[in-house]
């Protein structure tokens, strides 16, 4: 069957590969990798479809699930990791699963995405519901570990979504909502971690940026609910609330010490000159939409 995977095939461009000159082969590369936002953009309705039913999600109360192998379950865990840091985020709201578990991150666990069971088990044991979206993520499409964990998503009636990189793909037709991102043969035959890891990772960044956008922690393009775990994060919360309201940074920092270090309070705080607790009650009366509690 991989025979007739565009992900498989051999790129005309690259049969020399190895008799290449350091700089043209960089240049064929780069060449290469020009093509993947034009693909990508090309799946942008169905992106749209699949964030839209993610902030419908979550709004009840629902988790946005990744899941996948090798490079691709990377992805989708490095994506829902960054997402407690940037929109603070509870860890368990944004998941990301990849076969053979945590440890497969840095090394390989061999056999684990042909594994129908363990796709199955791996949602079972977060105790997947009719509430969750589970984003599969196979470039090739026909992984068992991804087409297992949506087969049983939609056995329970969660949302599902199929990220790959060859139509007609397997999860692609198992899933409510397929993107499929095209961009031919790989420079390196077969290393589904070049062009289509990157096809994959802009995929995974708009689902969750945008996702975010829709349940309120954004205000115009600032990330309003960041965590300030560092020196740097303190800083860069002091900047956001100037940008937001215009204030000075002495101000900025005033404000932060008292909406208790959450930038989204201290710019509410500031627009509308009121106190802690009635910032924190426009906000949740406004379901985390600054604009809507000003």
């Amino acid at each position: 069957m991989l025979e007739h995977l565009t992900t498989e095939g051999r790129n005309e461009k690259t049969i020399f590969l190895d008799e290449m000159k350091t700089l043209n082969l960089l240049e064929v590369m780069n060449e290469e990798d020009m093509k993947v936002a034009y693909c990508v953009q090309k799946e942008l309705p169905q992106i749209a479809k699949a964030v839209e039913m993610i902030v419908a999600a979550m709004k009840r109360g629902g988790r946005l699930i990744y899941m996948g192998a090798g490079t691709s379950g990377r992805i989708g865990l490095l994506d829902a990791v960054e997402c407690p840091p940037t929109f603070n985020t509870d860890p368990s709201k944004v998941v990301g699963l990849i076969a053979g578990g945590e440890s497969a991150f840095i090394k390989a666990v061999e056999g684990a995405e042909d594994s129908f069971i363990l796709g199955r088990q791996d949602l079972e044991k977060i105790q997947l519901t009719s509430n969750d979206v589970v984003v599969g993520i196979a470039a090739s499409g026909r992984t068992p570990y991804v087409i297992a964990g949506l087969n049983y998503a939609n056995q329970l009636g969660a949302g599902t979504v199929a990220i790959s990189c060859n139509k007609e793909s397997e999860i692609g037709k198992i899933a409510a909502i397929a993107i499929e991102v095209v961009n031919g043969p790989e420079v390196l035959t077969g290393s589904t971690r070049l062009k289509a890891g990157t096809a994959q990772k802009l995929v995974c960044n708009m689902i969750s940026t945008a996702s975010m956008v829709g349940i309120g922690k954004v205000y115009g393009n600032l990330m309003v609910d960041l965590q300030l775990t560092n020196e740097k994060l303190v800083e860069r919360a002091k900047r956001i609330v100037m940008d937001a309201t215009e204030c000075s940074y002495e101000v900025a920092e005033k404000y932060l010490v008292k909406a208790n270090n959450q930038p989204k309070v201290a710019i509410v705080m500031i627009l509308t000159n009121v106190s802690y607790e009635e910032a924190v009650e426009r906000l949740n009366a406004a379901e985390g939409f600054i604009r809507k509690a000003i």
